[in-house]
């Protein structure tokens, strides 16, 4: 394609799109779940095919040298499917909050104001890696009566198609308009630009890929963004603590899978409790291959574990996303200290303690400013199927709008409506 074709090419996904949001704005709440519940029959059903599909993404990527990490985002299990299925479902089952009224309150002049949910319009989707990531964005756009244009990664161009596919079908056998869910079908990044510069067709952009994705759709789009950046998330082991809870708790939030972007990467001890915690989740830590990076104390506490990685932490180290077996490691005075530490270095993700003492935990929830703060639990739950919303299109770390995952109010907007019987302003 040309830059001109590419230009008319988003013209007319837009257009699509903007045309069937008319459509799903009013559909029924029986016809969307419909939908979904057929999409969850279809990715069962065609389980194998995009699994083929999928083993082309993974080969063509790794002849690429593209980094193990990213590569490991891009694979779809029969596990990731099923998770699909199960969030598609799950939305099915859950009230439809279109044309929900709340707040509403009678005034002294005789009028009865609130507010009514309604869906955003159009939403743009740009992602990499993650082909899941088109179910998850497609149900959540279905079931809140949106119309989405969804742009993934090159990477992941056959198991998109294969998945999008199925969408569409779901739509049509429901009775649906086709485009209210549309993929791009071309790989050329142009269409990234012309997209997030059609306030006339999209009401909104989601990018969900690297900082360096973010930061150029953050700096150059002319429509509204809900974005993350980072997930630079903490665990902060307390002290008291249950040590046995904080060695399961910070093994699971580490290395039940390290490229995700709710993975700890940060792990904060408290001075009191380092001595008994540090070398047992050191040795876990060693015998699954995680390099660790330690601040002076504790790097001497964890000296002369067996097989250990373990070397000294820079600066740079407390701000980092690894994505890889890699943590970084400090000793913290307590609770206060660990706080100042999180709120300085952490991305504002999701971050958590492990304690005994609820004054702490209180603190830590109140004074921790991120999307999600969790106390005794893994960080690894920061997911919108883990929070019950059916599925996520993302975590935001954006303060307005939405923040956290990114499930079904979060692509819905509320407008304020009047009911009279005739009164009139004085």
């Amino acid at each position: 394609m040309t830059v001109l074709n590419i230009s008319d090419y988003a013209q007319e996904l837009g257009a699509r799109a903007r045309a069937a949001s008319v459509q799903m704005a009013k559909m029924p709440s029986a016809r969307k779940n419909m939908a979904l519940r057929r999409l969850a029959e279809l990715l069962r059903v065609n389980m194998q095919t995009l699994q083929v599909e999928n083993a082309r993404d993974i080969e063509r990527a790794q002849a690429a040298g593209l980094a193990a990490p990213l590569v490991d985002r891009l694979r779809l299990s029969a596990r990731d499917i099923e998770t699909c299925c199960l969030g598609c479902e799950q939305l099915a089952a859950m009230p439809d909050v279109i044309g929900e009224i709340i707040g509403m309150k009678q005034q002294p002049s005789g009028i009865r104001v609130g507010q009514m949910r309604v869906p955003i319009g159009v939403f743009g989707m740009i992602f990499e890696s993650r082909p899941n990531v088109t179910i998850e964005a497609a149900s959540l756009s279905i079931k809140s009566g949106n119309a989405c244009i969804l742009r993934g990664g090159s990477e992941a161009i056959a198991s998109n198609k294969a998945l999008a596919l199925l969408v569409q079908r779901a739509l049509l056998d429901s009775d649906m308009p086709g485009e209210a869910v549309q993929l791009v079908q071309t790989t050329d990044r142009a269409v990234v630009d012309q997209l997030i510069s059609l306030p006339q067709y999209i009401d909104l952009i989601i990018p969900r890929g690297g900082k360096g994705l973010i930061e150029h759709i953050s700096r150059s789009a002319r429509v509204p963004v809900i974005k993350h950046l980072d997930g630079n998330c903490h665990v902060y082991v307390d002290h008291p603590c249950d040590v046995e809870m904080a060695v399961r708790v910070v093994d699971n939030a580490k290395t039940q899978k390290f490229s995700p972007c709710n993975a700890m990467e940060s792990l904060l001890v408290a001075r009191a409790v380092a001595a008994e915690f540090l070398p047992r989740i050191g040795a876990v830590f060693a015998a699954k291959g995680v390099q660790m990076r330690c601040d002076p104390q504790s790097l001497a506490l964890l000296a002369g574990l067996p097989g250990a990685d373990r070397q000294a932490a820079t600066e740079e180290d407390w701000y980092q996303e690894y994505l890889a077996p890699v943590v970084s490691i400090k000793l913290v005075d307590g609770v206060e200290q660990a706080i100042a530490h999180i709120n300085q270095y952490s991305s504002h993700h999701t971050d958590a303690i492990i304690t005994r003492d609820h004054m702490h935990a209180q603190s830590f929830l109140q004074q921790v400013d991120s999307a999600s703060v969790m106390v005794n639990a893994s960080t690894r739950f920061a997911d919108g199927f883990e929070y019950g919303l059916g599925a996520e299109i993302g975590i935001s770390t954006d303060k307005f709008h939405a923040r956290g995952p990114v499930g079904l109010e979060g692509l819905t907007s509320l407008k304020y409506v009047v009911l009279g019987n005739g009164e009139l302003r004085a």
